[in-house]
């Protein structure tokens, strides 16, 4: 898995007209927060480039992208490990408005949300039945490096009245559901 680089500062303002300054020019407003190497990490907001930040996220996996981020601020520079934990876009515009960092340990298990990819024509769909998907995403616990881009699931065997269950699904190795059944 490859893993983007990002460069972010901290953020010494807040509020919405200081967040509407700095996307006119041309900056996210963001916050980082989780536990790294060193332990627990209190949330600081930062200031991130909307430009940048579309070059580290991976398009496929968006979410859970994993950065290293280089933090400006103090008169100092600090290196996390983070994952794009969420981010929020302007739906108009279709930019990025704000985003959040979760830092972790390369090392160690963090909760995931991957995407389900169904593929095939259930036997019970040409049969005149209609295919109900539930779920749409599956909460995984992985290791960064581990966690998959998507999962796929072959509905071509279904029949009328068939259900997937979640302990059906095929996971790469080192991948544990959350969910449920």
């Amino acid at each position: 898995m490859e893993v983007g680089k990002l460069t972010v500062s901290i953020r010494e303002t807040a509020g919405k007209n200081a967040a509407r300054v700095l996307r006119a020019a041309g900056k996210v407003p963001g916050v980082c927060y989780g536990t790294s190497t060193s332990g627990r990490i209190e949330p600081f907001p930062i200031i991130v480039d909307v430009k940048a930040l579309r070059a580290a996220l991976d398009p496929v996996r968006k979410q859970n992208t994993v950065i290293d981020l280089t933090i400006d601020g103090g008169g100092k520079q600090t290196k996390l490990h983070a994952l794009v934990k969420d981010y929020q876009i302007d739906k108009l515009r279709r930019d990025i408005t704000h985003v959040d960092f979760l830092a972790i340990d390369p090392n160690k298990e963090v909760l995931a949300e991957v995407p389900l990819e169904f593929i095939g024509k259930p036997k019970g769909a040409i049969d005149g039945g209609q295919i109900r998907i539930v779920m749409r995403d599956l909460q995984v616990r992985a290791k960064p490096s581990d966690i998959p881009t998507k999962l796929v699931v072959d509905v071509s065997p279904l029949e009328i009245g068939d259900v997937i269950h979640v302990s059906t699904i095929a996971l790469p190795p080192g991948v544990v559901t959350v969910t449920g059944r």
